[in-house]
C-alpha cells in the first residue's frame, strides 16, 4: 500500500510556522544578561520539533540548518557558553532562513542559498569562537582513521547494520515497532536489564527511514540510532563504542549525527512513499501537533483542531441563513392571536432565542485574538530602531482581544506604517531624549480593547509628537485649504491627507507621504475610523475602531417610496424632521440644512437612486445626519422602519459592483434590502444635479 505523503505537509508547515513565530518571540523576551532556562529549553524544543518533522519529509535543506541551531542552542541552555547579543541575532537571522526554506518547500518561492550559507558560517563560527575545539583534535593525525569508523559497515549485499536503542517503553509500542522495522530488512530485539530495548536493524535504507518509522511511537529525544559492524551490540558499544558518530561529550540528542560525520557516510536515499506509509502518517500528523504544545517530556494531546476556512465560511453562510428563515416566521406568526396559538408563539420565541445564541457561537469561530498581529511587531520594532539608532522598549496590552478573521488579516498593513512612523519620526534619538530630561529608551505602545460594539487599537508613543507649525507650513506649501486658528484635532488630520509628510529627507524607511493616506483609506473601507491625539513632547496616539466582524451589521432600516435601505448605525449621528426654515438653496451646491448653527448638505436619496418618492420636502420627511471620513451631510428620507442586526451578502460576487452600495441582506419577508456605503455617499453629494449619480 503506498501513501502520498505529501497530503501531511500541511500539517508540518502550518506546525513549523507557529514554532518559528514561538522562536521570535522567545528569543526578542530574553534578558541576555540573565536568560530564562526554560525559555531557552522552549526555544531548543522548538528548533528541535522542526528537524524531527522536516527529517520525516526528507527536507534535508532545513534539518542541516536547525541541526546547527539546536547544537548551538543546547551548549547555550546547558551552561557550557554564556548568551551574547551575537547569540540573538544569529538566532533571529536563522529564523528567517528557515522560513525562507519553508517558503520555498510550500510554495516554491526562491531560496537565497547565500543567506542560507551566511547563517551557517555564522552559527558555526558563533560555536567556535565560543567553545573552541581541543589543540590536540585538530591536530592529532585522525582524518585516514575517522571515516573508517564513522562509515556503515555494508555487507556484500549493500546492507547497513543499525543499532535503535528505545528508552523504557510499553510492550505494545516495541511490538509495533519490531514489525514495521521488519518492513525495512532483517530485525533483532533485545531488552536490556535496565529494561530498555536495542533493536538491530540489517537493511540497504537510510537512516531518514528508520526516524520516520519510529518517531510516530517515540519523541526523536528519546530515540538514539547508531551505525555498527556486529549484529549484535552491548550495553557500553552503543553508549560510545567505535559505531557512534558523534564525540562522547555530544549526547546525540537529535535523529541525525553531526554534518562532519555525515559528509563521511555514504549517500543514503530519500524516505519513499511505500516506506513513509508504514510510519503511520495519521500518527504523524497527531505527533507533530503534540510537539507545538507540550513541554519536555510531557505527553497532553492539542486541545484545537484545523479547520479551512472555506468551512466556517460555509457555516457561517447557513447560520445567516438560519438567521433570514426565523425572522421570516416571525414576521409570519406577528398575525396570529396569541391566545389561540400560544403554543406555537412560545416555541418560535425559543427559537429565536437559540438561533441567536447558534449565531454568535458561529461567529466566535471566525474569531482570533489580536496577540496573531502583535507578535510580528516586536522583531520590526528591534531591527527598525537600530537601524535608525534608536532604543525603544515595545509594550503590548490586550493581546487576547478578539477580531474577525477577516478584519485580522486587513489591519496588519495600517498598523506596520503607524508602528514604523512612532519609531521613526515620533521617537527621539537616545541624546535628545536625554536633554529633555527623558529615559534615553522611548516607550511604544500597542493595545486593544473592546468598546461597546467595536474594538479599539492604540498606538501610543512618548517621543516629541506632531508638530503644529511644521504641518501648518507644510500644508499651505501644497496647497491645502488652512487656517492658523485650526483647532489642534484638524490640524493633526492633516497627516493624512495624500502624498502628505514632513520628512526633510526621502529614506527607505520613510518620507515619501504615502503612509497615514494609506491607513486612512484602509481603516474606512473596514468600516472604521482613525483619531489622532498629540501633545507637543510628550508623545503621540494613533486610535483606530473597528467593527468586531464584517458579517453580522447594526443597521438603521429607512425607507424611499417602496424601497427599504440599511443605513449602518456606526455612521448615524441622530435623525429628525426639519423645519422648512432651517432649509436653504444655495446656488450651483443645492440644498443645506441648517442643525445647530451648522449648515450641513442635503443627499436627497430618492435622487441618488432615481425613485419615486413620497416627499420631496425635507420638512415633511425625515432627516439622517451622517458622519463618515470627518465629514457630515444630511440624508433625506421618507421615514425610519426600525434598527436591528442584518446578515452581511456580498453584492459584487452575487449580482455586480454597484457604487454607493457596499451589500445586501434579506429581511424578514424575504425582500432584498441593499446596504448604503456612507462614505460614497458623502463623497458624491457635492456632484448632485437633476440627474441620478448611481443609477
Amino acid at each position: 500500500m503506498t501513501i502520498d505523503m505529501s497530503q501531511f505537509y500541511q500539517v508540518f508547515f502550518d506546525e513549523a510556522d507557529e514554532l518559528l513565530a514561538e522562536m521570535e518571540k522567545l528569543l526578542l523576551a530574553l534578558d541576555v544578561s540573565a536568560p530564562d532556562s526554560e525559555d531557552l529549553n522552549a526555544i531548543f524544543r522548538a528548533a528541535h520539533s522542526i528537524k524531527g518533522g522536516a527529517a520525516t519529509f526528507a527536507f534535508t535543506d532545513i534539518t542541516e540548518v536547525t541541526h546547527m541551531l539546536e547544537s548551538l542552542l543546547d551548549r547555550i541552555r546547558k551552561g557550557e557558553m554564556a548568551l551574547t547579543p551575537e547569540h540573538v541575532d544569529a538566532f533571529l537571522a536563522a529564523k528567517d532562513v528557515l522560513t525562507m526554506q519553508m517558503d520555498g518547500h510550500h510554495h516554491g518561492s526562491g531560496v537565497d542559498q547565500d543567506a542560507v550559507d551566511s547563517v551557517c558560517q555564522r552559527l558555526k563560527a558563533l560555536s567556535q569562537d565560543i567553545v573552541p575545539e581541543t589543540p590536540a583534535v585538530e591536530a592529532a593525525p585522525v582524518a585516514a582513521a575517522e571515516p573508517a569508523a564513522a562509515a556503515p559497515v555494508a555487507d556484500a549485499d549493500g546492507n547497513y547494520i543499525f543499532h535503535i536503542e528505545l528508552p523504557e517503553v510499553p510492550q505494545r509500542d516495541v511490538d509495533a515497532l519490531a514489525a514495521e522495522l521488519g518492513l525495512l530488512g532483517t530485525i533483532g530485539q533485545e531488552r536490556l536489564a535496565d529494561q530498555r530495548v536495542v533493536f538491530t536493524l540489517t537493511t540497504s535504507e537510510s537512516q531518514d527511514s528508520i526516524v520516520a518509522i519510529c518517531s510516530f511511537v517515540l519523541d526523536p529525544d528519546d530515540l538514539k540510532i547508531t551505525l555498527g559492524a556486529a549484529p549484535a551490540a552491548p550495553q557500553a558499544e552503543l553508549q560510545g563504542g567505535s559505531g557512534t558518530k558523534q564525540p562522547a561529550e555530544d549526547p546525540g540528542y537529535g535523529i541525525f549525527e553531526p554534518q562532519q560525520a555525515e559528509a563521511a557516510s555514504p549517500p543514503s536515499p530519500a524516505v519513499k512513499p511505500e516506506q513513509a506509509a508504514a510510519s503511520a502518517p495519521a500518527a504523524e500528523a497527531k505527533n507533530w501537533g503534540r510537539r507545538a504544545t507540550d513541554k519536555e517530556g510531557g505527553n497532553q494531546e492539542s486541545s484545537s483542531i484545523r479547520v479551512g476556512i472555506e468551512k466556517v465560511d460555509q457555516l457561517i453562510n447557513l447560520v445567516g441563513e438560519l438567521v433570514i428563515t426565523q425572522a421570516m416566521i416571525e414576521q409570519r406568526i406577528g398575525a396570529l392571536d396569541p391566545i389561540a396559538h400560544e403554543r406555537l408563539l412560545n416555541s418560535a420565541s425559543q427559537l429565536a432565542r437559540n438561533t441567536r445564541d447558534l449565531q454568535e457561537a458561529v461567529m466566535s469561530i471566525r474569531m482570533m485574538p489580536m496577540d496573531y498581529v502583535f507578535s510580528r511587531f516586536p522583531r520590526m520594532v528591534r531591527d527598525l530602531a537600530g537601524k535608525l539608532g534608536k532604543k525603544v522598549d515595545f509594550v503590548t496590552h490586550g493581546a487576547a482581544t478578539e477580531l474577525d478573521k477577516g478584519l485580522i488579516e486587513r489591519i496588519v498593513d495600517p498598523l506596520t506604517h503607524l508602528v514604523r512612523n512612532s519609531v521613526d519620526h515620533g521617537i527621539e534619538m537616545p541624546e535628545k531624549r536625554r536633554e529633555s530630561g527623558k529615559n534615553e529608551a522611548g516607550k511604544l505602545t500597542l493595545s486593544a480593547a473592546h468598546q461597546g460594539g467595536n474594538i479599539v487599537i492604540e498606538v501610543s508613543d512618548d517621543g516629541g509628537g506632531l508638530n503644529r507649525e511644521r504641518i501648518l507650513a507644510k500644508a499651505k506649501q501644497q496647497g491645502l485649504d488652512v487656517s492658523d486658528t485650526m483647532p489642534d484635532a484638524d490640524v493633526w488630520n492633516l497627516v493624512m491627507a495624500p502624498g502628505f509628510s514632513t520628512a526633510e529627507v526621502v529614506t527607505d524607511v520613510s518620507g515619501r507621504g504615502v503612509g497615514m493616506d494609506v491607513v486612512k483609506r484602509n481603516i474606512a473601507a473596514m468600516g472604521g475610523s482613525v483619531d489622532i491625539r498629540s501633545v507637543p513632547g510628550s508623545g503621540t496616539t494613533i486610535a483606530i475602531s473597528l467593527p468586531l466582524t464584517l458579517a453580522i451589521l447594526d443597521g438603521m432600516s429607512v425607507k424611499v417610496g417602496e424601497e427599504v435601505y440599511i443605513l449602518p448605525l456606526g455612521y448615524v449621528i441622530e435623525s429628525l424632521q426639519p423645519a422648512s426654515a432651517d432649509v436653504k438653496e444655495i446656488a450651483g451646491q443645492g440644498r443645506v440644512i441648517k442643525i445647530r448653527g451648522e449648515y450641513l448638505q442635503l443627499i436627497p436619496l430618492y435622487q441618488i437612486f432615481a425613485i419615486e418618492p413620497c416627499f420631496t420636502e425635507p420638512s415633511e420627511g425625515i432627516v439622517v445626519i451622517l458622519e463618515a471620513d470627518g465629514k457630515k451631510a444630511a440624508l433625506l428620507v421618507d421615514s425610519l422602519v426600525g434598527q436591528q442586526q442584518v446578515v452581511v451578502k456580498n453584492l459584487e460576487s452575487n449580482f455586480r459592483k454597484v457604487a454607493g452600495i457596499s451589500g445586501a441582506t434579506i429581511l424578514g419577508d424575504g425582500g432584498v434590502s441593499l446596504i448604503l456605503d456612507v462614505s460614497a455617499l458623502l463623497r458624491s453629494s457635492r456632484q448632485l444635479s437633476a440627474a441620478p449619480i448611481f443609477y
